[in-house]
């Protein structure tokens, strides 16, 4: 053979050598490695293409891929596809951490999947999974199952239908049916990641946490179930001492003994049958204390009929039975047949008597009473209104409803009254009393104006309206006729007509600024949160609690600026 021919076939060689490299799979550095074969057959009929592998007496069969070891009694290995199965006591050890124990499993060394079923345990040294198949994904550093599967740890045991670990941040992310099982508590939830470092809960759909001594549910929210401390937004409600709360967010934590909402905030007392509304609150379980504001209103029934109560702030404290109400600055109130306004109102629950403090004025339907200071007085066992104190510069006003420009008036240095089925009946004024007062007859014609002074009136009232005048000890006075008492003469020293005052509803007792607060925006509602970058904010933050006290948002949900003065 010439030069020139043999020229040509090496040239040939190399273009063909060239085609086949093109064409084949490229798998240098992804070659499942033989470390100790033991025993060795094959099996064309069942395995064609494979090498049969079987332990000894002494060693199982070892392989390694990448920084993975694999352990088995038998291996059935496809070199050319680079592919295994495995059968019987199989271990797989990824670096120094993770381990993988099943009865088979399937490897491909090109995807580096593996699939392992029969007794399935994954463990990472803080905690171990359970399942009947198992998938490690060792390319993106992740195992799932679809078929049920139990993790346990330190803290937790946790059960889901579909489950994924996921390796670099350790956490897992459960799906379906998902239960966290703790001495003190349980978690269900539609969809929960966990961090297994961490044991900090982020819960996605309907979910429940049932403590001791609370249950808590929100369709978003995280927990940290190592001190029993989280929140919920999102159609949130704690079942707490004897108290529902619900609102937009919730923050909870049982250390402290401690929960506050903000925003659409429903805190039903479910002892007393008592409502408060606000959009911030706080409820303190050892001093049995709830602090409201930002358009807060307590509701209560009486006798069938709603008390609201709203103050720029609303504190109540104290055990059942010793309860007590206190509405701060810009207090109201509003009752279909009774409502006031004052600077605040102080309510206890152990003696019944409801204080009117600084300024007070009572509407009682169309009569107007003010006075220093204004008691209302419960009977305690009937829990109906039972009586009204005045004290000092007591003044009772009523417009003449039939000629529409006179005023009733009666005035006196202290006022009593008594209700009856919830109704006022006798009202006593003593010292220095004074009257002015519209007769008619039956015919609605006017008399004359009746202006007594004395050392006591009673009035007996029907239908909230002046019925018959008593006057005691030296009464001085007259019925006028009209024409004979100057306008100026109808009024008594002190007399103030508020009328435009008067609330006549329960939407009354609200000023312009409580119909016009600006809700804070709570994060996770309108947006997703990137749980991992929370995840990271808040780990940081407890690693560094200096940074922590200044970035409190990682550990609850952002809340309101509230200065509590009592």
């Amino acid at each position: 053979m010439d030069l020139k021919r043999i020229s040509f076939l090496i040239l040939v060689l190399i273009a063909v050598g060239a085609m086949a490299q093109q064409k084949e799979p490229k798998t240098e550095g992804r070659q499942i490695n033989i470390v100790y074969g033991a025993n060795f057959t094959k099996d064309e009929a069942q395995f064609p293409g494979a090498s049969i592998f079987s332990r000894d007496d002494d060693r199982q069969v070892q392989f390694e891929h990448q920084g993975a070891d694999l352990w088995c009694d038998i291996a059935i290995f496809y070199t050319e596809e680079n592919k295994l199965k495995a059968i019987g006591n199989i271990r797989m050890q990824q670096g120094d951490s993770i381990e993988m124990n099943s009865g088979k499993m399937d490897y491909d060394g090109n995807t580096k999947l593996a699939k392992a079923w029969e007794k399935v345990d994954l463990t990472n040294g803080q905690m171990t999974l359970t399942t009947d198949t198992l998938y490690f994904d060792r390319e993106n550093q992740k195992a799932y199952y679809n078929s049920g599967g139990k993790v346990v740890d330190s803290a937790n045991v946790l059960t889901s239908k579909v489950g994924t670990y996921f390796m670099t941040p350790k956490k897992y992310q459960f799906q379906r049916n998902v239960h966290i099982d703790n001495p003190d508590y349980t978690i269900d939830s539609e969809q929960l990641d966990y961090y297994t470092t961490s044991k900090n809960a982020y819960m996605y759909g309907p979910s429940t946490i049932t403590g001791k001594d609370y249950k808590i549910y929100c369709e978003r929210g995280f927990y940290d179930t190592k001190i029993e401390q989280g929140y919920g937004i999102k159609n949130t409600r704690i079942d707490y001492d004897n108290k529902i709360i619900q609102g937009d967010s919730l923050y909870f934590d049982k250390v402290t003994e401690f929960a506050s909402a903000t925003n659409n905030i429903k805190i039903t007392d479910t002892i007393n049958n008592g409502v408060i509304k606000a959009h911030y609150a706080e409820v303190h379980k050892a001093k049995d204390s709830v602090f409201a504001t930002k358009r807060a209103v307590s509701i209560s029934l009486v006798q069938k009929d709603s008390l609201y109560m709203h103050g720029d702030t609303l504190m109540v404290t104290g055990k059942e039975e010793h309860r007590i109400l206190r509405a701060f600055r810009n207090a109201k109130f509003y009752k279909t047949d009774l409502s006031g306004k004052c600077d605040s109102i102080h309510f206890d629950e152990s003696t019944g008597i409801t204080q009117l403090i600084k300024n007070p004025i009572l509407w009682n339907v169309d009569n107007q009473i003010t006075g220093d200071s204004i008691h209302l007085i419960s009977d305690m066992e009937t829990e109906k209104l039972d009586s009204l104190k005045v004290i000092e510069n007591a003044f009772i006003i009523s417009l003449d409803t039939i000629s529409g420009t006179g005023y009733n008036q009666a005035k006196g240095k202290d006022l009593f009254g008594k209700f009856i089925e919830n109704e006022l009946k006798i009202i006593d004024l003593v010292r220095n009393t004074e009257v002015i007062y519209y007769v008619y007859n039956d015919d609605q014609e006017l008399i004359g104006i009746d202006k007594t002074i004395c050392s006591k009136i009673r009035l007996l009232m029907a239908d909230n309206d002046i019925e018959d005048i008593t006057f005691f000890v030296n009464p001085d006075g007259d019925i006028f006729p009209e024409t004979d008492l100057p306008v100026e003469s109808r009024k008594l020293k002190g007399f103030v007509w508020r009328g435009d005052e008067r609330i006549m509803s329960k939407d009354e007792i609200f000023d312009e600024d409580d119909n016009n607060i600006q809700l804070v925006k709570i994060r996770g509602i309108d947006n997703p949160i990137d749980i991992d970058a929370e995840e990271e904010e808040r780990q940081s933050n407890e690693n560094d609690p200096v940074n922590a006290k200044a970035n409190t948002k990682a550990v609850r949900p952002k809340q309101p600026v509230v200065k509590k003065k009592a």
